[in-house]
């Protein structure tokens, strides 16, 4: 269903995922999105959200029609992105936020005829290799995914339930040449955290995402101070207080995702203060399409890792933006704004 509105609409996309997304919280085998256009396709923007964010669809949209009824009585848009955060307030859902944020800051730098990463300041984009998630399942078919993914050099292993050890193990042997990095999604204990890290550091890791519970920031801490490891937050990682908290704590990298966090305004600011305290940056995505994972691209130039193949996950990307070379390499369109276009009946710009 499109909803209409002179200033802008919003429009549900169900994402459908290549292969059974399977975490520590459940397994899904679509997803859904939001594509959120301002009037004219003047910019466009997403809002994607996994459920056990516990982030509803009603609440989006209530936030959504707020700022219409607040446009209808104030009808003008910002055109200097330092205004942007503040139109968007910080009251509402996170991505219902980043959505707009993002359509609001692909509208002015299109209007200035520039790419997103010089509206925001930021250093050239570098075309560093994104990572390539295998989802849990069990170690046959993980090994399976993972052979099959043999044109990605890095590859991102969901863990956090029973049978890790076999699960890597199989990864491995089936890609013996990959980078691996694992992502327990909050799926252990602090002191179990610790064991099971011993035991899988062994197959060759380049660092592990979240491996206890989102609020327990003294236990991300703890799990660092007892590995070489870097221990990289992602779940823990919504606001700049978490961002200094995650740091005091000992933790040695963050996932910044937009969608979490509010868009490009808190994004940009968490990311140079992130980088400001030592601590590395991943740029992440949620299973969202090109347009989210497209302005994060656009981040790079500042980022230690990327973690952005959405787009690969899915099979029905309405949209075409960033592009991956060889290597897995991201690479951004030449074009104003984020530069992301529709394909097929979605949109023509």
């Amino acid at each position: 269903m499109l909803v209409s509105s002179p200033w802008f609409t919003w429009q549900p996309i169900t994402l459908n995922l290549r292969n059974p997304f399977r975490l520590s919280y459940g397994v899904s085998e679509t997803r859904q999105s939001f594509w959120l256009r301002l009037a004219g396709d003047a910019g466009w923007g997403e809002a994607a959200i996994p459920p056990y964010y516990g982030i509803s669809d009603d609440a989006m949209i209530a936030y959504w029609k707020q700022m219409l009824d607040r446009q209808a009585a104030q009808p003008v848009l910002p055109d200097d992105p330092a205004a942007v955060a503040a139109w968007v307030g910080a009251a509402g859902p996170a991505p219902a936020r980043c959505a707009l944020d993002l359509a609001l800051h692909d509208r002015i730098a299109r209007q200035r005829s520039v790419s997103l990463w010089r509206l925001l300041g930021l250093p050239a984009p570098v075309d560093l290799p994104t990572s390539f998630t295998i989802a849990i399942a069990e170690p046959a078919e993980m090994a399976r995914l993972a052979a099959e993914a043999d044109r990605y050099p890095i590859l991102k292993i969901k863990l956090g339930s029973d049978d890790d050890a076999a699960r890597l193990a199989a990864v491995r042997a089936a890609r013996p040449d990959a980078i691996l990095r694992v992502d327990a999604n909050a799926g252990w204990l602090p002191d179990e955290a610790v064991v099971r890290i011993g035991e899988l550091a062994g197959f060759g890791l380049e660092m592990v995402e979240q491996p206890v519970g989102k609020h327990d920031i003294a236990g991300m801490g703890y799990v660092q101070a007892h590995t070489d490891l870097p221990i990289v937050a992602d779940e823990s990682v919504q606001t700049l207080a978490d961002v200094e908290a995650l740091a005091a704590a000992g933790v040695r990298g963050i996932n910044l995702k937009l969608q979490k966090v509010g868009g490009l305004g808190p994004g940009v600011a968490m990311l140079r203060r992130a980088k400001a305290l030592g601590l590395k940056v991943m740029l992440g995505c949620m299973i969202e399409t090109s347009i989210g994972a497209t302005a994060m691209a656009h981040l790079a130039g500042l980022a230690d890792w990327l973690d952005l193949d959405a787009p690969l996950l899915i099979a029905n990307d309405p949209f075409a933006g960033i592009t991956f070379g060889a290597g897995a390499r991201v690479r951004i369109p030449e074009r104003a704004g984020i530069g992301c276009r529709g394909r097929g009946d979605a949109g023509t710009r």
